[in-house]
């Protein structure tokens, strides 16, 4: 067997890849499985390092459900690990800005372990209605920020419904 056999990249020639009864050659197998382990190692690096455990393939972290009412719009934030002394709410030029930072330290001196975790986190949600902010509420439980902006009366009037007509 010539070494040029076991080398899935040739230079210049056009020679099919190298066959190992029927299947495709074990080196082959072997760099598609190496690559397949860097990329699934190394998936989310566009996230903030300290939570790239915490955000799902890169996604915005923390992750909002927000729900839009009449009356109010309610936003909920998922942030696992946090406490509340952690999280700053602000509502400031007609945009919510959720802001936070965890910090930890662990050290096992029997083991000669320690470890250091630092992040910091930041969502600007703008709002399209005008807001009581005398009447904004925030709570946390469980991980779970709830934060609810009540609307103005002119902005709750300020909606109308359009009647949809069918077209036979």
């Amino acid at each position: 067997m010539n070494v040029r056999d076991i080398i899935p990249w040739t230079r210049g020639n056009a020679q099919p890849l190298a066959r190992y009864e029927g299947e495709t050659s074990p080196f082959l197998s072997l760099h598609r499985e190496v690559n397949r382990l860097f990329d699934d190692a190394f998936r989310g690096f566009d996230v903030p390092a300290a939570f790239a455990r915490l955000a799902p393939l890169g996604g915005g972290w923390p992750k909002l459900e927000i729900s839009d009412t009449d009356k109010e719009l309610k936003i909920t934030a998922d942030v696992p690990g946090l406490e509340e002394k952690d999280i700053e709410v602000l509502l400031d030029d007609g945009a919510l800005t959720l802001r936070g930072e965890k910090t930890s330290e662990t050290n096992d001196k029997e083991r000669q372990f320690s470890e250091r975790f630092y992040g910091r986190f930041e969502r600007r949600i703008p709002l399209d209605y005008e807001v009581a902010e005398d009447k904004v509420t925030a709570a946390f439980k469980n991980g779970v920020l709830t934060v609810t902006l009540p609307k103005t009366e002119r902005a709750a009037t300020r909606s109308k419904k359009i009647a949809i007509n069918s077209q036979s």
